[in-house]
């Protein structure tokens, strides 16, 4: 049995609020570890670290993550700035490890596009998901 908050929070948040939040939180998380901890082989991101520096691009998903969290709050059709955020820092990062494998310069970088494409998947779904409508509520606003 949820607790009240809990079912207060899903019902504010609904299906697409909740894809926000988490994906936002994803970015977040992704941001953060490159600027703290970037990733050894940066290979496959040669096309995007030539034309911004990786502690900018960290930001960028950083920034695109909290939007998508704020844009969670908002009621659907207000929440697109969200999604289009998650979706818009990844294509660069799928652009250059697809670019760099093709030149022969990471022969990973095939392997990186797809999972960073298929990862970006379901939020171009949900982005075109309306929203289901609340149910009315079964029981009455006194019971425990």
């Amino acid at each position: 049995m949820q607790c009240r908050a809990a079912k207060r929070l899903r019902r504010r948040l609904g299906r697409r609020g909740v894809i926000l939040t988490c994906y936002g939180l994803v970015w977040i998380l992704y941001g953060y570890g490159q600027l703290v901890t970037p990733q050894p082989d940066q290979r496959g991101l040669g096309l995007a670290l030539r034309l911004i520096p990786l502690d900018t691009w960290a930001w960028g998903w950083i920034t695109a993550g909290a939007i998508a969290v704020v844009c969670a709050w908002a009621p659907p059709g207000r929440d697109a700035a969200g999604f289009v955020g998650l979706v818009l820092i990844v294509v660069p990062w799928m652009a250059s490890y697809l670019t760099t494998w093709l030149l022969g310069d990471y022969p990973r970088g095939w392997v990186a596009a797809a999972i960073w494409t298929v990862i970006t998947v379901p939020v171009m779904v949900v982005a075109g998901w309306p929203e289901p409508p609340r149910q009315k509520r079964a029981e009455a606003p006194y019971e425990r």
